[in-house]
């Protein structure tokens, strides 16, 4: 039995994370801006990456840390240090106190590419702050993160389920199932691991296009137009969604940056070894299960 120390626990990726713990035996600390309700097997501790009380709580007594939480959509540079930068140190500083060693961070591949975006370039400097920090640590930059409970690729699948598609220039991609993605951290946690890099993906890669077909036979579209848009026109429609949606904008001009790059695929090279990860979610059956997800609640 592992006591795991989880930042980021009601997000996402967290709380897969956190149903996977619970589920192997282990126990949960996670760290929770919200009042959650009462949970076998978890201590919620109420605070922040900016409150170091928290994080002295959070991980006093655990033996390892995963470090889930992070930005991905701010207004400027700046907000981007605070929730990523800042965030990370703050986190590995609470571990140098309480003695914990082993450190699992979720970066990002955008980590790779961090001349793209004030995102990409955050996450390389939690991920620089991490390398240095005389933790046992891992780092682990998923691709494009999906399943049930996603919120960040809706905007895709309703588009699809009107037969059309609106992407970046052309590239290619690659996505990881969360139950995948979590299995692989909940791994690197509960054992010693290597001080490694590792990019995380499903092992296909594919076209914008072809995803967004897939995407579409998900939904029950036996064909989407593919529209591949310019950088600058997505630049335009960054613009539009933020006067519409505000904070609450999916495609931002930071986002432009990245999205616009032609390769967000994993490196064989820096992939997890088989005799530690393999992804076991079929990409049609992921898509499939998180389309039902969405018209479940209603969010087709």
């Amino acid at each position: 039995m592992t006591i795991l120390a989880i930042t980021g626990a009601t997000g996402f990726v967290g709380s897969a994370l956190v149903a996977q713990a619970l589920a192997a035996g282990h126990h949960v600390r996670a760290l929770t801006r919200r009042p959650q309700p009462a949970r076998d097997g978890v201590r919620w501790v109420a605070g922040a990456l900016d409150r170091p009380d928290s994080l002295a709580e959070l991980a006093f007594g655990a033996d390892s840390i995963v470090h889930v939480a992070g930005v991905v959509n701010a207004p400027d540079r700046a907000g981007f240090v605070a929730g990523n930068v800042d965030g990370t140190a703050a986190m590995l500083a609470a571990a140098a106190q309480a003695g914990v060693h082993r450190f699992v961070h979720v970066s990002s591949l955008s980590a790779r590419e961090p001349q793209l975006s004030n995102y990409g370039w955050s996450k390389a400097a939690a991920e620089t702050l991490v390398e240095r920090s005389g933790v046992d640590w891992t780092i682990v930059r998923p691709s494009g993160v999906y399943g049930p409970g996603d919120m960040e690729m809706r905007d895709l699948f309703r588009a699809a389920r009107f037969g059309i598609a609106l992407l970046p220039p052309r590239g290619r991609v690659s996505l990881v199932a969360v139950d995948d993605l979590a299995r692989l951290l909940l791994t690197l946690a509960t054992q010693p691991g290597p001080a490694a890099v590792y990019e995380v993906d499903d092992g296909h890669a594919l076209t914008h296009a072809a995803l967004a077909q897939a995407i579409g036979h998900a939904v029950g579209r036996r064909r989407v137009l593919a529209l591949h848009l310019p950088k600058a026109m997505l630049m335009m429609g960054a613009r539009f969604d933020r006067t519409v949606r505000k904070a609450q904008a999916k495609l931002t001009p930071d986002r432009v940056g990245y999205l616009s790059h032609d390769d967000w695929t994993a490196r064989p090279s820096r992939r997890p070894p088989a005799s530690l990860w393999t992804p076991a979610t079929p990409l049609a059956e992921g898509l499939a299960a998180t389309a039902r997800w969405y018209r479940a609640h209603g969010l087709l």
